[in-house]
């Protein structure tokens, strides 16, 4: 028997709000120290989407069609192997399944397999008592359905709530008001997925916030507990494939263009001993070294069709492998990019299909049969799946069809191809998931379309050819608080510095090289500072320049004859070394792990003068909100803000950077976001008087004519641009990080910032230097210990090999 506490959230019938509610009580649950599974009744790919931002775990489906009834108990247990407490989002209406089935797949039919009781949400905004009638018939309509509890939303005021309230039976967990609704943007096939929503994360914290404040999280968690005792045993990958002789690389479509796969798919293709390695076909111009299989998963191609054509190199490449008999999966969007044109954007051309919009949608559950032996299917077997899209291609199908659907021919498919609009999920068809990973294998051998991956050293310290591990920095130090990341990359796999890894755009090198042009003058920061100050629409007066934020900590440690400066952490550890250099003591106050390490300003001594704190922090990832950071402002007191990740926060926000704020100084620097710290660039911002005060006591001309010139080009429009790109492309590195965090079982924050901090306990750092990858220490920084590491953001395909290692080594 299995105890897992769960809910699910279900509703009378769409629209109700049971996607924000549920990803709200999944964010708040989790902020408030759980480990929460989020799971989704039905085929949907957007909202696990939407759970995995709340949970940083992957999002999972329970649907009978596509796995059948008994698979969805297991599937729940290995989904929510290592949770506190399971969240089940409901599909469309309590009742709902499949038309025709007396609610077979419905959330009704799934909350009975899984003996899973039923918190109800309902949209009260056009009626009042009547919803009391609307309850109690959803509650008496099936005995066998445990409906525990209501959560009222869009209430229009406080006595319209309690109108509602008392006509109602059961217990109300909660209520939300019309102003309360933060719900995702909607387009052609419903929600727009999370990782295309760059507000996505600050839209998280503001539901989680109303969530928090509206709903009697307590009740939630002791329904849940209520849950009696699941039988059976988590479902097992590797018990449902057997693994192939080689390591065949499969490259998974990823970014915005391609969001849509089931997190079992890529489980199985592991288990069946494939290494699957997630590339942006947006982006990337190239496929992983080594690609001897290829997967394009659902998505919106559509919409993002002028970027997928204007990447010519990509496309070339993908025509490329499959025309040389790289094994090609193609589901839905897949099917579309494989196609000669996209509503006459041109795309990869291997099909003779063309596709376009048309304003009917194709929803529908289908159950597929196949004629002929191809790379998936076997003549006369038949599978479950489901249609979602507003495309038609044309023709519908090839001399070969991947299926046949009520007597029609779909699709295309061959010995290496199989393409089509149907969505099948493997676990409930895991022979699939075989026979693709058998043809990537078979094909391995032979591939020549991209470069081999790199050669593993017979002697076993499992680094690539040629990669030297360098002296291991893990010794006693002097000085810890002096220890930094780069002494610990050596020549290994670069985790461990937190400076983005993508290249320099070519407007920032142009103005470091013609900078060089004026190196024969004594530098300025005039202009420097103006181009700040036009960039946070500040006064000049309000902006210093600086030789980095080291230069930074320096000027204002010795500001003062400071009584009793405090420096939270964990953070970065310069402003300690300025202080003591300048003859302080500082006092620490460390946050804690059992906090999440968020700050509570009660714990800052009141009679401390000085104070700074990193946001968001560094190495926790923790982002304070400024709420926060305003309650740390007394009179005679200066606040210190850290802000050198802020630049790689979506918005910014809880920046301070934006307006003067009394007893505030706001210290940021280029390095990190730039990947340009030999330049020593950083500034800060402060009322008048205190930037006149430091700027008295700096040296003369410290700020160079090169860290100028990067602030003038770091402040234009263009870098703007450049930067909102860089974010959105640290969101989607960092989900691919903590996604595969979660599923080694290893705990780790939730992170605002380039990195991730995770606890994977004693020796784990030494023994992934050891497999050639170098992560941050974390002991060095106060109020942590050797159990935890600081992983930087990198590229998906480092990544993945970094987990794969982490993995081997736990």
């Amino acid at each position: 028997m299995n105890a897992l506490p769960r809910l699910v959230v279900a509703a009378p019938a769409s629209g109700h709000g049971k996607t924000t509610i549920a990803t709200g009580l999944m964010s708040a649950l989790s902020r408030r120290g759980l480990v929460v599974s989020g799971h989704k009744v039905g085929p949907d790919y957007i909202d696990p989407g939407y759970h995995s931002l709340a949970t940083g775990r992957p999002g999972r489906n329970l649907d009978p069609h596509l796995v059948g009834e008994e698979l969805l108990v297991p599937l729940l247990l290995h989904g929510a192997r290592g949770a506190d407490l399971a969240l089940v989002e409901g599909v469309m209406g309590l009742y709902d399944g499949q038309i025709g089935g007396h609610g077979f797949a419905s959330t009704a039919h799934v909350a009975q397999v899984t003996r899973t009781p039923v918190v109800l949400v309902v949209d009260i905004s056009h009626a009042s008592r009547s919803i009391g009638a609307v309850v109690q018939g959803m509650a008496e309509f099936d005995p066998t359905v445990d409906i525990v509890g209501v959560i009222l939303n869009k209430a229009g005021s406080q006595r319209h709530a309690d109108e509602v309230r008392s006509a109602i039976k059961l217990p109300v967990l909660g209520v939300l008001s019309r102003d309360d609704g933060i719900v995702a943007p909607s387009r052609h096939l419903g929600l727009v997925p999370a990782d295309e929503r760059d507000e996505a994360a600050s839209a998280l914290d503001r539901l989680t916030e109303r969530i928090t404040e509206r709903i009697d999280l307590g009740q939630v968690i002791a329904l849940a507990g209520q849950a009696p005792a699941l039988e059976g045993e988590p479902w097992d990958p590797s018990a449902a494939v057997a693994a192939v002789a080689s390591r065949p690389v499969i490259a998974m479509a990823g970014g915005r263009a391609f969001t849509f796969r089931y997190a079992e798919t890529e489980e199985l293709l592991r288990a069946a001993g494939c290494e699957v390695v997630t590339f942006d076909p947006l982006h990337d111009t190239a496929l992983p070294p080594g690609t001897s299989g290829i997967y394009l998963g659902g998505g919106f191609p559509e919409v993002h069709a002028a970027g997928l054509t204007a990447n010519q190199p990509m496309l070339t490449a993908i025509a490329d492998a499959v025309r040389s008999g790289v094994p090609t999966v193609a589901e839905c969007a897949g099917l579309l990019y494989l196609c000669q044109s996209v509503d006459h954007a041109a795309m990869i051309g291997v099909l003779p299909a063309t596709a376009k919009m048309t304003p009917r949608l194709t929803l529908s559950y289908r159950t597929a049969s196949t004629g002929a032996d191809t790379l998936l299917t076997r003549r006369g077997e038949s599978v479950t799946g489901h249609e979602f899209h507003r495309t038609t291609a044309t023709p519908a199908a090839g001399d070969v069809p991947a299926w046949t659907v009520d007597g029609t021919p779909i699709g295309f498919a061959g010995p290496t191809l199989h393409a089509s609009y149907i969505h099948t999920h493997w676990a409930g068809h895991p022979q699939l998931a075989q026979r693709f990973a058998d043809a990537a294998a078979a094909f391995a051998p032979a591939a020549a379309v991209t470069d081999p991956a790199p050669a593993v050293r017979p002697s076993g310290s499992g680094l690539p050819s040629g990669v030297a591990s360098g002296p291991d920095p893990s010794g006693p130090e002097l000085d810890p608080l002096r220890h930094h990341g780069d002494t610990e990359a050596g020549d290994l796999v670069d985790f461990a510095v937190n400076v983005f890894d993508g290249p320099r755009p070519q407007w920032l090198s142009d103005a470091l090289h013609q900078s060089l042009d004026e190196v024969h003058r004594y530098p300025t920061s005039t202009s420097a500072e103006g181009a700040i100050a036009r960039s946070h629409g500040r006064a000049v007066d309000t902006v210093l320049a600086t030789a980095g934020a080291a230069e930074a900590f320096t000027l204002i440690a010795r500001l003062r004859e400071w009584r009793r400066p405090v420096v939270v952490h964990p953070q970065f550890t310069e402003p300690d070394v300025a202080l003591a250099e300048a003859g302080h003591q500082p006092q620490h106050v460390i946050c804690r792990p059992a906090d999440d390490f968020a700050l509570d300003p009660a714990a800052v001594p009141e009679d401390a003068d000085l104070v700074v704190v990193g946001n968001p922090t560094n190495p926790t990832g923790v982002l304070h909100p400024a709420a926060t950071i305003r309650a740390l402002l007394r009179p005679g007191r200066l606040v210190v803000v850290d802000e050198a990740f802020m630049d790689t926060v979506g918005h910014e926000r809880a920046s301070f950077a934006q307006a003067p704020t009394p007893g505030l100084i706001v210290v940021r620097s280029l390095t990190k976001l730039w990947a340009i710290p030999g330049v020593r660039a950083g500034y800060v911002l402060a009322e008048p008087e205190v930037i006149a005060a430091l700027r008295g006591s700096q040296v003369p001309w410290s700020v160079g004519t090169t860290a100028a010139a990067a602030m003038i080009a770091c402040s234009s429009e263009e870098a703007a641009a450049e930067a909102a790109r860089r974010v959105r492309q640290i969101v989607v590195r960092r989900t691919i990080l903590t996604d595969g965090l979660a599923e080694l079982g290893i705990r780790h924050l939730a992170s605002a910032a380039p990195f991730v901090l995770a606890r994977p306990g004693d020796g784990v750092r030494e023994r992934l230097r050891d497999a050639g990858h170098a992560v941050r220490r974390a002991d060095t920084f106060p109020g942590l210990d050797a159990s935890w590491i600081r992983i930087a953001v990198r590229s998906p395909e480092s990544t993945r090999r970094m987990l794969a290692a982490l993995g081997a080594v736990l």
